[in-house]
This record gives C-alpha cells, structure tokens and sequence, in this order.
C-alpha cells in the first residue's frame, strides 16, 4: 500500500498545478490585422459591448503616421456603437489645447467615421484608485462617467517614459485629463502640468510606472463595476517611439497580428513576451524596442499591475486563425 505522505504530496501537486491552470488568463491572438479581424477578435473575446460604449485609442500628434488608422479601426467602433475616446496631452504639442487636439482628431479622420469625445474638455473628475502606495485617487476626464463600457483599443509600441505602450497605459495616462496626467506622472506631487517636466518632479521612473498601474486599475474598477470593460492591441507600425511623439524613431519591426484579452495585464505581457521572442532579420529588429524597454524598467508596470491585482502574467494564447 502506497505511503499516506506521498499519496498526500500527489493530490498537493494536483491541487496547486490545478490553482496555476485556473489563474491564467487567455489572451487571443490573430495574425491578420485587417477590419475584420478586429471585429472577428472582439467576438472571440465573448462579452458584448452594452449601454454607452466608450472606445479609448490615441489619437495621435499631428505629424505622427504610426496611430491606429480609422479604416482600420472603423468596422469594429460600428460593431459595438462607440463613441471614440480621448483626452488631451500634459506637454506641449498638438493635442495639449483643445481646439488644437480637435484639429488633430479632423485630420487623422476619426470624426468621420464615428462620434468623438474629448473626455476632458470641460471638467475632470476623481475616481478611486484600490493601490494608495502613491496617489490618493485617479484624476480621469469628466466624460467618462458619461460611459458604461469601455473597449480599451490599444496600439502596442514603445515608449520614451514608459517603455513600452499597451493596455495599461491606454487607461491610465490615456485615460487621466491634462491634471491627472501630471498627477501620475510626478507620482503625486503636482496636480497640474505647469512645472511637470523640471527634473524634480519626474525622477522616480519605478514610482510612476506603479502610479500607471494603479490609475489604470481604477479604471478597470470603474468599467467593471458598470457594464464591462474588455482590452485589443494591436501589434503593428512598431516604433519606439509612442504615437505621442511627433518625430518618431523608424518602425524596424514587422506587423505581428492582433491581441485581445479580459486582462490588461495578461495582454501586455503576452505583447512583451513576442517582441522578446522576435528574431533579428533583414527586416526584422527587435533590439532597439528591447533596449527601449530594458531602459525605462518599463515590465515593472506589468509586475506591479500584477502586485496589485489588477491582473495576472499567467496567460495561454488561443490562436483564433487556426
């Protein structure tokens, strides 16, 4: 007869192997970045947009090509009967003022295919943040209580301060006005942007990335307590460089595909993992993004969104082309 303390370890072997398999969550991928596949991958995602549905992208500087393009985008903001999303920037540039961001918005041709919102035209308001490690609230655009669920449609690139931009920063900075923005950024100390960018303020890198995480599980928390909030990326124009950079560093990485996922956290690192696993080719570069990220501490985001339950970095990718 087989000894108790072994029949013992085998069913805790079990038992945890099980509590792993359960804590991962599915990210779905496609190869195909076309309209439809966006549309293809949200109903892969099984929850259906409802109520008053905000669509938060980027928008884009002015001069910059590498932003999520309406044609792409146009089919999936009708499947769900958005309203696009934004709000204006913290630093000088074409989105910092509103009348100028509303040009921008004419320009790159999103008010052509849908309603747009600039959130934080007129007002901001507070919402609760769960992680008060550094900031007692989260200071998002008036608009979004006009809103019952969000489709987080994010552009996955790098970035100057973050390292890289996915889900997590498209609803923290993406979703902060110009005072919430300056608020995460100088990790509490400012609550607007006049004196953000003096060297003081923005010094403590691992402090504002865990400001981005929290800010962006506040918002996830304000979605979720409503309809729902469900999180897209899409893996293509690669720069370095965020689409908030006018001038930025060329694309050396080839288009991916497109990566959809309930969890922000799971979706970047999902993100992360591919541009780790990319092979260096003729046409193919993934150093400088490494380097970019590697730079920044930019995957303590996706550790600290995990700390705080925001989500998990255990996923399983689920190919909805095969």
């Amino acid at each position: 007869m087989p000894d108790a303390r072994y029949i013992h370890a085998y069913h805790y072997l079990i038992i945890v192997i099980t509590m792993k398999a359960e804590a991962q969550s599915t990210v779905y991928l496609t190869r195909e970045i076309s309209p439809e596949a966006l549309v293809r991958i949200y109903k892969a995602l099984g929850v259906k947009a409802r109520g008053r549905v905000a669509v938060k992208i980027s928008t884009g500087e002015g001069t910059n090509t590498n932003y999520l393009r309406p044609e792409l985008i146009e089919q999936l903001v009708d499947e769900v009967r958005g309203t696009i999303v934004e709000c204006r920037t913290a630093y000088e540039g074409d989105r910092m003022e509103t009348a100028d961001h509303w040009r921008v918005i004419h320009e790159h041709g999103f008010d052509r295919i849908a309603p747009v919102d600039l959130m934080d035209e007129y007002d901001e308001i507070r919402i609760p943040v769960r992680d008060k490690t550094h900031l007692k609230y989260d200071i998002v655009g008036g608009h979004l209580a006009n809103y019952d669920f969000m489709v987080a449609l994010n552009h996955f690139k790098g970035h100057p301060m973050g390292g890289y931009g996915g889900a997590i920063k498209n609803l923290s900075i993406g979703c902060a006005s110009r005072n919430g923005k300056a608020y995460i950024h100088s990790v509490g100390r400012l609550q607007t942007p006049e004196h953000l960018w003096e060297p003081e303020y923005i010094s403590d890198q691992d402090g504002f990335l865990e400001s981005m995480a929290a800010t962006a599980q506040a918002v996830a928390d304000y979605f979720n307590a409503e309809h729902g909030i469900i999180y897209i990326s899409v893996m293509n124009n690669m720069s370095i460089d965020c689409d908030c950079v006018a001038e930025p560093e060329p694309v050396k990485l080839e288009d991916y595909g497109i990566l959809a996922s309930l969890d922000p956290v799971a979706l970047d690192q999902a993100c992360v993992d591919i541009i780790n696993n990319q092979k260096v080719t003729a046409h193919n570069d993934p150093t400088d993004m490494l380097a970019r990220i590697d730079q920044q501490h930019g995957t303590h985001t996706i550790d600290w969104a995990e700390h705080i339950g925001l989500g998990t970095k255990q996923y399983k990718i689920v190919n909805i082309d095969e």
